[in-house]
């Protein structure tokens, strides 16, 4: 379970180092792919592969098409955490999320993935989402 806001800063080798508390619930290979809203979705190699072999039975059935399979599958890639927890964004996934090396980098997790933001876009989709829960008092804190 990925829970919390961390705010990280990439390095200039275009390498961002995980909270802690992610590193062990991800292992050391997981997969990064293009998210939605801008951002780049990480996800444990069980969840991904999971999802990637529902996709595939999906397209079999006739509900999505391959074209849409093979989105999805271009547009995802493996990547190690190394000893020190970090992994690298290369540059197609950097320019995504609108990240460059040395950029601060909002790092939040999705319950069962982890999302990687520009600070400012972040900020926004966070404030979509407060607003859409009617009569929840959100703090600022």
């Amino acid at each position: 379970m990925f829970v919390g806001v961390h705010d990280r800063q990439l390095d200039d080798k275009g390498r961002c180092a995980l909270p802690s508390p992610y590193r062990t619930e991800l292992g050391e290979r997981c997969y990064l792919s293009l998210g939605d809203d801008g951002c780049v979705t990480l996800r444990t190699a069980e969840d991904f592969e999971a999802h990637a072999q529902d996709l595939i039975e999906a397209e079999k059935r006739g509900e999505i098409s391959l074209a849409r399979r093979r989105a999805i599958a271009t547009n995802s890639t493996t990547v190690t955490i190394d000893k020190q927890g970090r992994f690298t964004l290369d540059e197609r996934f950097r320019t995504h999320a609108g990240l460059t090396p040395g950029s601060p980098v909002v790092v939040a997790g999705t319950f069962d993935a982890i999302e990687l933001w520009r600070p400012e876009r972040f900020a926004a989709i966070e404030a979509e989402g407060r607003d859409e829960e009617p009569g929840r008092q959100w703090s600022d804190q």
